[in-house]
């Protein structure tokens, strides 16, 4: 596949004029193969004078045919996974690229959404998305909107200190803008943040992200702004910065903290591999081990079979597994299953959201498989109820009253499934949900039933 910016289909929010960042799949070469052989089909000679001839040129020209058709069927189909935005910061004195990716079914669905933060956003979006929505996919955390930023000048808009690095032998020194951080976050607290909250449905709850300076700017962050941000990922932070200079804030930071609500996650490559005992991610790791405050969650993890730059894609993994350790529902090892009620899952949201500091309410994905799994376990009422409860939760959703319409069907109330059908059907016209086309059968078949039983003698 290839990576293509620019307009293309599925937009995820839904809003005009914004560039859409795509996955399109490469289109076959058959049709070069085809227009190259078919000179070498089509030359006039003179007609095959036997039958071999004749059936090799017959099943040559049918090939071909075949490759066409299929060239036709396999059309590229753009895959979109986010847009890009420009906003002109003010602060900054510039026009600053951002890249925001929604979950998939964020177009139809009112739910609201955690937000990731990313810096190098051009480089680290793809791969993240995919990581989020695997996780997410598997009942591990939440789906996330997804912003990333692009870079201008990474040096300067990373780095909290003006510093100039010792130079190696025969290493040109060009010019030295670091330092800028604080007015980078001075950015994100006053024009990105407020852009984002207001353009897209949002919860409370921001997750920052960086890699070597950017993991840097996140140790940063923890010390400086400990408001901005309720989680942070350090991947391979910088952490010889000016003298050691993440090492001290850390230590003077949490010497006498008493109460620190948040996650962080460290992660470090094989860049300190061969250095004398303990390293610098060792000592970051026996100041973070000594903290006391309330509430302070942190891992770390070392990865001495990945380099600087390929450590990212895992560290993102484990430092969201971390961050929203306890999502999942507990199952019973035996058959896989919730072995509780809607009671327990309202619970355990509830405990989360105390935990994470935001109100949260359950899924509607979890909820709706809650609901199935009493359904076919033979509880058809209370499915229907775990249905409606979720019909209260998330009315803009087509697939809430879809669901709740083949519990009432199961249960042989089938006006009342037809209502629950058709409006799944509105629902589903409203967003443009490629489900449109399985709900209308199911509202068409509900609607037969009650038509044939009117009939009825």
């Amino acid at each position: 596949t290839t990576q293509q910016a620019g307009p293309c289909r599925g937009n995820p929010s839904g809003r005009k004029g914004l560039g859409a960042i795509c996955f399109v799949a490469a289109r076959p070469r058959w049709h070069r193969i085809a227009l190259l052989a078919a000179p070498r089909i089509w030359h006039p000679k003179p007609l095959a004078r036997g039958p071999r001839e004749f059936l090799s040129r017959l099943l040559t020209v049918t090939i071909l045919a075949l490759f066409l058709v299929a060239a036709t069927a396999a059309a590229a189909e753009p895959i979109a996974i986010g847009e890009r935005v420009t906003i002109q910061s003010q602060i900054l004195g510039e026009e600053r690229t951002i890249l925001i990716s929604t979950p998939a079914n964020y177009a139809r669905s009112t739910e609201r959404y955690p937000v990731l933060y990313m810096t190098d956003g051009d480089t680290h979006l793809t791969h993240t998305r995919g990581t989020v929505d695997f996780l997410a996919a598997n009942g591990l955390m939440p789906d996330l909107i997804i912003v990333g930023v692009a870079n201008t000048d990474r040096a300067r808009d990373l780095s909290p200190t003006h510093w100039v690095r010792p130079a190696l032998p025969g290493e040109p020194q060009g010019p030295n803008t670091s330092g800028g951080a604080d007015r980078f976050l001075d950015f994100f607290a006053k024009e990105l943040f407020p852009y984002i909250e207001s353009h897209y449905r949002t919860l409370s709850y921001r997750v920052f992200a960086g890699h070597s300076l950017g993991g840097l700017l996140a140790l940063h962050i923890v010390v400086a702004r400990p408001d901005m941000f309720n989680a942070y990922i350090a991947a391979s932070p910088a952490l010889t910065w000016d003298d050691d200079y993440p090492l001290r804030t850390t230590k003077a930071f949490f010497k006498d903290r008493k109460v620190f609500p948040k996650t962080l996650f460290v992660a470090m490559g094989n860049e300190e591999a061969g250095n004398p005992k303990p390293t610098r991610f060792d000592w970051l790791r026996d100041t973070l081990g000594r903290v006391k405050a309330e509430g302070f969650v942190w891992g770390s993890m070392l990865m001495e079979d990945e380099t600087h730059g390929s450590m990212v894609l895992r560290t993102h993994y484990w430092g969201l597994r971390k961050i929203f350790d306890g999502w999942k529902l507990p199952v019973d090892p035996k058959t896989g299953r919730f072995a509780g009620t809607l009671a327990d899952v309202k619970s355990h949201y509830a405990d989360l959201g105390k935990r994470l500091g935001i109100p949260l309410l359950p899924p509607e994905q979890t909820v709706n498989l809650l609901g199935y799994q009493f359904l076919v376990g033979g509880s058809g009422e209370q499915a229907i109820s775990i249905f409606r409860y979720n019909v209260e939760l998330y009315p803009e959703s087509a697939n809430v009253y879809d669901s709740l319409g083949e519990a009432l069907e199961r249960a042989g109330r089938m006006e009342e499934a037809l209502s629950s059908y058709g409006t799944a059907v509105e629902k589903a016209q409203k967003a443009k949900d490629n489900r449109l086309d399985v709900f209308t059968r199911n509202r068409d078949r509900a609607a037969a039933a009650v038509k044939n039983t009117k009939r009825a003698p």
